[in-house]
């Protein structure tokens, strides 16, 4: 084998790279700027990729891949950097995802994260979601969001994750991180526990079952701020996601929940700059107001794109004026809005209407609206 992770590790770091792709039969690739870049070295064999993952993975991480077929967890690499790895079979055989967590918190306009989100931080209770496609920077945006209260409220902070990723130090706050099997057996139950242990604010790492997403709800509707994700994009068809989990004769009630205690929904995704060095995201922004709770309330989460649309002065805005705005400084491509919007029809007749550029013959034409 030509290379040990921690070399891998070493080339991720040097090269900027956001991920660490170990898979048979292809060299170590690196994610670079959004594009997967392969080392120009042999292909790895079935016995290196098992050699690599022992290099990294704990006894209870081998076991829980030899019988689950994956398993999550963090690493440290030396003073440098964490990593968060997913470690897993396909065909029979050993693959591996090394996500790189930065080193450091980012500040709210290092993101791009809207100033007036930091109101969301401050309320004294509610729900806040962050949700988005895997890799769109949901962990990363939270984090910021949390070291914000750290810094500038008192208080304790509990956060539920799977894994660790980001490590928060004592601030104004207290803060305790819980890594689900290690420190608690699952989400749900360490947001039980939690409501035990005074917290003012807590942090789900995912609302992934039923029996969270209770929780969750429940949690802020007895006066604490809860932050959790969902692998949804946009804020509708987050709240439709969280309602179709609940089972029928329960969705009234928590139609009335939501209406009452969710604050905000931050819906990102992570998009190549114009350049082509590093990414840049976009938002979309929902903020609770009583026009939209009601919508939640009568069931009718088709009709918050609109009502997002015209509360703009209240900070709110919808994914694709977010994406046109980037469009229109320049910041990303033609080709990469279309490819990241919801309403490929809005966004044309935009550019045309706005005369910041004609979209290229037939770009975007393929995909239908939303």
């Amino acid at each position: 084998m030509a290379y040990d992770m921690n070399q891998l590790l070493e080339i991720c770091l040097q090269q900027n790279a956001s991920d660490i792709h170990v898979s048979c039969g292809r060299p170590p690739s690196f994610r670079i700027h959004g594009s997967i870049k392969s080392l120009k070295s042999p292909a790895l064999a079935p016995e290196d990729c098992v050699m690599l993952m022992k290099q990294i993975t704990s006894e209870r991480g081998q076991q829980e891949l030899a019988a689950d077929g994956s398993t999550d967890f963090a690493i440290g690499f030396q003073e440098k950097a964490r990593f968060r790895v997913s470690a897993f079979k396909q065909k029979g055989k050993i693959s591996m995802v090394l996500r790189l967590i930065p080193s450091r918190m980012l500040t709210f306009e290092e993101l791009g994260l809207p100033a007036h989100i930091k109101d969301l931080c401050t309320r004294p209770r509610g729900l806040v979601l962050v949700t988005g496609p895997t890799g769109s920077g949901k962990s990363t945006s939270l984090a910021t969001m949390i070291d914000f209260i750290n810094t500038e409220e008192e208080g304790h902070i509990i956060t539920i994750e799977d894994p660790i990723e980001y490590y928060h130090q004592h601030k104004k706050c207290v803060v305790n991180q819980r890594e689900v099997h290690v420190d608690v057996p699952n989400f749900a139950e360490g947001l039980r526990r939690a409501l035990r242990e005074d917290p003012d604010v807590i942090l789900v790492g995912e609302m992934r079952d039923l029996e969270t997403i209770s929780a969750a709800i429940s949690a802020a509707e007895t006066g604490h701020l809860v932050f959790g994700t969902l692998h949804t994009t946009g804020a509708g068809r987050t709240i439709d996601r969280i309602i179709d989990a609940f089972p029928t004769n329960q969705q009234e009630m928590v139609r009335t929940q939501m209406a009452g205690n969710l604050i905000g929904v931050v819906s990102q995704s992570l998009l190549p700059k114009a350049s082509g060095k590093g990414r840049i995201a976009a938002f979309e922004i929902m903020l609770m107001n009583p026009a939209i709770s009601n919508l939640i309330r009568e069931n009718k989460s088709f009709r918050i794109d609109g009502t997002i649309q015209t509360s703009q002065s209240q900070g709110m805005i919808l994914l694709d004026e977010y994406l046109f705005k980037l469009y229109k400084s320049q910041q990303i491509t033609f080709d990469s809005m279309m490819e990241f919007c919801k309403d490929t029809g809005y966004l044309q007749r935009r550019v045309q209407e706005d005369g910041s550029g004609p979209p290229p013959a037939g770009a975007g034409a393929t995909k239908a609206g939303a």
